[in-house]
């Protein structure tokens, strides 16, 4: 992770949306091109690769932040009712074509910070209906937007108490009917102290498995529960956030091919508590970083922000951190040999930043954002999010 292949001196030609070329020193004496730019020695990196989301919503949690600034916690809000549950309200209010607005606008948003990969998670609708509208809107977006798009079905984000036999709802009804519709789409859940248990989540699993998904984990976030080693066991992707990981747990992490996924910006925005991924990394494992882009616990679409937060919070190195939000988190979407790295062949997702050493984007905080991003070959035209949700140039 600390020692990706760079060129110091180098071109890259771009062809028909994919990588035609690249090698070091100058292009080659008979390559012809319509574009040429000479970019004095700026870096070159893929597009951000944004595994972890939760960027299709609804509604606003603004007044919950002055409850976590007067000292309520994460937990708190959620058992009073809000959290979660507050943007699911508003979710289930929100016809498909405004959530498929507002979720085109904040794509635009994590855009301009040069992400071209970004993973979405349903999960604030928590009733078939509505976890369908969402991921509906989300495959909308994906047709729509420069950048690509990945679903995943969230459907276990949190226990609504208000439908009788919730969780057999979810496991027997909801997760088949998606899958009907969204074949192989990868199943995601929340295990947590007031969200789902343990053997309600293997249950989920099981059956998401026999329908043919990959499987992801948000786990140890606030408690060590026996996620992890039940994630790897059923051989998922990915086991994400980890700011309760215990030391046992951490072994078996990088004993495995299931990937983590820091998300330091929670930590950031909630209670200062990170993952550590100098351990994992130092134990052998596989980390990706993303923003966890959300409307409670991190409101963010920066990835060098993210970037940032891994290295003086989770202990990466900057170049650790560039590849776990290129290489390895295209690895936990599972669209590595499209994204993720400069190789011939993939897809000319391409970030120019304005720097001459790639360590001074995490050095930097609050950079500016890349004055270049080719998504499929072409320049990008940045998007940004209004005040009533709706995108605009």
């Amino acid at each position: 992770m600390a020692s990706p292949h760079t060129i110091a001196h180098g071109w890259l030609a771009v062809e028909a949306g994919r990588i035609h070329g690249v090698g070091e020193g100058d292009p080659p004496s008979d390559m012809t091109a319509d574009v040429v730019l000479d970019l004095d020695g700026r870096v070159v990196l893929p597009a951000w690769v944004d595994c972890h989301t939760h960027a299709c919503w609804a509604g606003s949690r603004l007044a919950e932040w002055d409850r976590q600034l007067a000292g309520a916690t994460y937990s708190e809000i959620l058992a009073d009712g809000g959290g979660i549950l507050s943007t699911v309200r508003a979710v289930r209010e929100a016809p498909q074509e405004m959530l498929a607005a507002n979720l085109l606008g904040r794509v635009g948003r994590l855009q301009t910070y040069g992400t071209g990969t970004i993973e979405v998670k349903s999960g604030y609708g928590l009733t078939t209906e509505s976890e369908l509208r969402m991921l509906r809107a989300i495959h909308e977006v994906s047709q729509a937007a420069d950048a690509q798009i990945a679903g995943t079905f969230l459907g276990a984000h949190a226990i609504d108490t208000a439908q009788p036999d919730f969780i057999d709802t979810v496991i027997e009804e909801t997760l088949p009917a998606v899958v009907e519709e969204f074949p192989r789409i990868t199943c995601d859940a929340y295990l947590e102290e007031g969200a789902w248990s343990l053997a309600d989540t293997r249950r989920l699993f099981q059956r998401a498995k026999d329908l043919g998904c990959p499987l992801r984990l948000h786990t140890d976030q606030f408690t060590s529960m026996g996620g992890v080693p039940m994630a790897i066991e059923l051989g998922a992707r990915s086991v994400d956030h980890l700011e309760a990981v215990s030391a046992e747990d951490i072994t078996a992490i990088g004993k495995s091919d299931t990937i983590g996924v820091l998300l330091p910006a929670s930590g950031f925005h909630l209670d200062d508590r990170y993952a550590p991924g100098r351990s994992l990394i130092d134990a052998g494992a596989a980390v990706a970083v993303a923003t966890n882009c959300n409307p409670g616990s991190a409101p963010t679409a920066s990835m060098p922000l993210t970037l940032a937060l891994a290295c003086r919070r989770c202990g990466l190195l900057p170049m650790e951190a560039i590849t776990a939000a290129t290489w390895n988190a295209a690895c936990v979407l599972g669209v590595d040999q499209e994204v993720g790295s400069i190789e011939v062949g993939k897809r000319a997702d391409i970030q120019v930043v304005d720097e001459r050493d790639p360590t001074a984007i995490p050095w930097e905080f609050g950079a500016v954002p890349p004055p270049i991003l080719l998504l499929k070959g072409q320049p990008v035209q940045f998007l940004a999010e209004s005040d009533d949700g709706d995108s605009q140039d």
